[in-house]
């Protein structure tokens, strides 16, 4: 019997990093949202993966990698000054969401990377297990 193991672990790298694809266009798509769902004034706040190694209990190996959760960034909001803006506090300010779409891209192309390179054991390891078929 043979052990999958690395297919194991790179399919959960490709769920762990799918998923921060995912946040990361959350992020992208409400950069500039200033309400919550209910229309009230609060900002969108950045959201960020958290990961954690998956160990197995008796050997002590890696199994993988998972979501430990999607939590939120405890950067600042961007403040603007812009009175004419119906979203304005009593001072003037608008809050916006702390979110950079330089800091999302290098995120996303960090995170397309790491897909990538999980995709590529994929098919090295596929292409080994053929070949040691075919002896």
């Amino acid at each position: 019997m043979y052990n999958y193991d690395t297919l194991d672990i790179a399919g959960s790298a490709l769920r762990a990093e799918r998923l921060r694809m995912d946040v990361i266009a959350g992020n992208i798509a409400n950069m500039n949202t200033t309400h919550n769902a209910d229309g009230i004034v609060q900002p969108y706040i950045r959201k960020l993966v958290s990961f954690k190694t998956v160990m197995d209990e008796q050997t002590g190996l890696i199994k993988g990698v998972e979501a430990d959760g999607v939590i939120n960034d405890v950067e600042a909001l961007n403040v603007v000054y812009d009175p004419s803006h119906p979203d304005s506090d009593d001072k003037g300010y608008v809050y916006y969401p702390n979110i950079s779409i330089e800091e999302e891209m290098t995120d996303m192309i960090s995170a397309k990377a790491a897909y990538q390179a999980n995709i590529t054991s994929i098919q090295t390891f596929k292409e080994m297990f053929r070949a040691g078929l075919e002896l």
